[in-house]
């Protein structure tokens, strides 16, 4: 027993957690009627051990910086959540064969179709944007990008990703849990498992909620099963970003005599229940909050930027969305000078419907690009200015494409069978397009990939080997790729 318990203390961060393992204080508490826990607890508080401070050993702190696997290429990722499933055939998959049989019967021109969420399916529709080839590489994109397209040699477009799902709820739970199901850790939170944070100040995982949570909610950014930590931490659009972040205190210290007790009384109750998790999660997130107000309005206040770089974002527009989405990417630009591990940006709202045009396509879609063009183009050309885009991995997506047929007659319908992302920076191949769906953007044809495949590029590209990375959960080893996943290597540079 005692040689297991020994073992078990020492593995590293990166092995699977068995939780029907006993740690040393468990041990110690169930044994023997709990007498050798009142020991341990004398002689770990006459060494001031009672409850671990060392922000940098992962064992106190479940944040501290761990090593990766392997070399990593990226340090950081900033995901780009298109929430609502933007058109593929509209905005990076040019297919001219939607203007040659635009207005005809698809069931006629294209041959057996997949049923459709609400089975409307009107005519061939072509896109109503002019697509062009641009920068060295040729990347093909719509005039909806008239930014993005500055800088299109540095995307590496992904033109045959795949969903299991075709509704919003279960994709976003798909796309940032690996799962369907509800309750799963996102992959933020698995990066952050794997790698902790730079930065003891701010959470490692931070969600800038433009101000319209996805289906599914909260959800998408949970921690699961894993412990609270690495949940993702939702930041509000302004200067605000966390409610009660600003102490305000008539007398000088007095909450940090406030927590000082909270953490006595916790250090007691931790003693007694022999370590328990909830309650050492419990001490760690009432210093990470007490921490943060020092850091956090330093990071929301942009006052420091110069004009040039607000221009460049967009921050001036006179579109409003734009200019909250501008302040999104200037804040995550910051936010991985600071550290932070895993940063998601969520669409504002007012921009349409979300990406999901199931009518008035050029009217949402213009809209939404309208929104995030500009501010994405600034930031990837910011990244690179400051060299932080060689290891800062930028995503761009939603949960499932549309399809190249209407839907009534100016929207388009679901479409799990194709779509289309791409990353930048972070060891990807820049001008590179991979995959290939049919001449109608509608099924892919060529390497198709699995979001399973997308979350074992991203943890390899953040140095950590995804079937390895494993917590024991309901009788198994869990990972963010459950059984699948597939490194796509050849778009790694």
């Amino acid at each position: 027993m005692s040689d297991m318990i020994h073992r078990q203390a020492r593995l590293p961060y990166n092995y699977s957690y068995h939780q029907s393992s006993l740690t040393r204080r468990q041990m110690l508490s169930r044994c023997a009627s709990g007498l050798g826990s009142v020991a341990l607890t004398a002689l770990m508080q006459g060494e001031g051990l009672a409850a671990p401070k060392d922000l940098t050993d992962f064992r106190a702190n479940p944040l501290a910086p761990k090593a990766p696997h392997f070399p990593a290429r990226a340090k950081n990722v900033i995901f780009l959540y298109m929430d609502g499933a933007p058109s593929q055939v509209d905005t990076f998959d040019h297919k001219p064969m939607l203007e040659k049989y635009h207005g005809q019967d698809p069931r006629k021109a294209m041959g057996r179709l997949e049923p459709t969420q609400f089975d409307n399916i009107g005519k061939v529709m072509k896109s109503p944007w002019e697509f062009k080839q641009y920068g060295e590489s040729g990347q093909w994109m719509s005039s909806l990008f008239p930014h993005l397209s500055g800088v299109a040699d540095e995307l590496c477009m992904i033109k045959s990703m795949v969903s299991n799902f075709p509704e919003h709820t279960s994709a976003n739970y798909f796309l940032h849990t690996g799962s369907g199901l509800q309750g799963r850790p996102s992959m933020g939170a698995w990066v952050g498992y794997g790698l902790g944070t730079e930065n003891q100040n701010l959470p490692g995982f931070i969600v800038l909620n433009g101000g319209l949570i996805p289906p599914g909610g909260l959800d998408c950014f949970n921690s699961g099963f894993l412990p609270a930590a690495y949940q993702g931490s939702i930041f509000k659009p302004g200067d605000q970003a966390v409610a009660n972040i600003s102490p305000q205190e008539s007398e000088p210290g007095r909450q940090r005599r406030k927590l000082d007790l909270i953490r006595s009384l916790d250090e007691q109750a931790l003693s007694g229940a022999a370590g328990e998790e909830q309650i050492e999660s419990a001490i760690l997130n009432y210093e990470t909050a007490y921490r943060m107000q020092s850091a956090v309005p330093e990071l929301m206040s942009i006052d420091g930027e110069s004009e040039a770089t607000k221009k460049l974002y967009g921050i001036d527009a006179e579109y409003p969305q734009t200019k909250t989405f501008a302040r999104q990417c200037l804040i995550a630009r910051r936010l991985v000078e600071r550290g932070v591990r895993f940063i998601e940006l969520t669409c504002p709202r007012g921009n349409g419907d979300r990406w999901d045009q199931h009518k008035k396509l050029f009217d949402g879609h213009s809209k939404n690009c309208k929104t995030v063009d500009q501010p994405i183009a600034a930031l990837i050309v910011d990244l690179k200015k400051s060299g932080l885009l060689d290891e800062t991995l930028v995503v761009w997506g939603g949960e499932f494409g549309r399809t190249p047929f209407a839907q009534g007659a100016d929207g388009r319908d679901h479409n799990p069978t194709a779509f289309t992302m791409w990353m930048a920076g972070g060891g990807v191949r820049g001008g590179v397009s991979y995959g290939r769906t049919d001449e109608w953007g509608y099924r892919v044809v060529e390497n198709k990939v699995e979001v399973h495949d997308l979350h074992a590029t991203m943890l390899h590209l953040l140095g950590i080997e995804h079937t390895k990375s494993t917590v024991r959960f309901s009788g198994r080893d869990m990972r963010l790729t459950d059984v699948h996943g597939n490194v796509l290597h050849e778009i790694i540079s």
